[in-house]
């Protein structure tokens, strides 16, 4: 029920990316990264909206994987069972009582978003945020993906303040084959991710990236990005 009640409220948001990537992409048949899968919401949107070469998709939540794999049996869809990071090697994984906000970070329990959160979500009653912790096998995206990829349209990552440790572990060269990277980005303290939104534009201006499109996500203190390959 939260997830859709989210799913309107970014309503708006997702009309205006799919306005900016038809701009771009037009009626080319597109290759595209989905780390962080969830339940599909990323698969919809482009499926329903682009023509579609391949999308290659990475959850690391088991239960949810099964059930991506599961939904969508098309021979353009890659879906594996693994995070992305800057290195690989094994994490726990914290899955919170809203999938969605699963995170390989710990959270600040302290924080004024924190609790307005847990109260949102539980309505006063005392429950534990985090419902079950999974041993996940972290890939990193060039040795795992994109060093047998001549490019890649568009990466979007949605990792719950684990955006930072993906993009570096992409190679220089791997980066020149990559056009746009669509990700969101956390301004709370809730999520003890050790960078700040600073960091991440540095390493992609680093990497001859710029920022093309910048959106607020409503109720929430986090905005979503589209950097572009210059």
């Amino acid at each position: 029920m939260l997830n859709l009640l989210i799913n309107i409220i970014d309503l708006s948001n997702k009309l205006r990316v799919q306005n900016f990537f038809k701009k771009k992409f037009k009626k080319n048949f597109l290759k595209v990264i989905d780390i962080g899968g969830h339940k599909g919401e990323t698969i919809n949107f482009f499926l329903k909206n682009f023509n579609i070469n391949k999308i290659y998709v990475f959850e690391p939540n088991r239960k949810l994987y099964d059930k991506l794999i599961n939904k969508y049996k098309k021979d353009n869809i890659f879906i594996f069972n693994y995070g992305v990071g800057r290195k690989n090697e094994k994490n726990f994984l914290n899955i919170s009582v809203d999938s969605a906000s699963s995170t390989f970070n710990g959270i600040n329990v302290n924080t004024n978003y924190f609790k307005r959160k847990k109260k949102f979500l539980f309505l006063g009653k005392k429950k534990s945020y985090f419902i079950d912790r999974q041993e996940i096998e972290i890939v990193n995206l060039s040795d795992f993906l994109l060093n047998k990829e001549d490019y890649i349209d568009i990466l979007k990552i949605d990792t719950e303040g684990y955006e930072m440790n993906i993009l570096h572990g992409i190679s220089k060269t791997d980066f020149k084959k990559i056009k746009y990277i669509y990700f969101e980005h956390h301004y709370d303290l809730m999520l003890d991710k050790k960078y700040k939104f600073n960091d991440v534009n540095k390493l992609l201006k680093k990497n001859n990236f710029s920022l093309k499109y910048k959106l607020r996500m409503k109720f929430r203190k986090s905005f979503e990005y589209i950097y572009g390959l210059n």
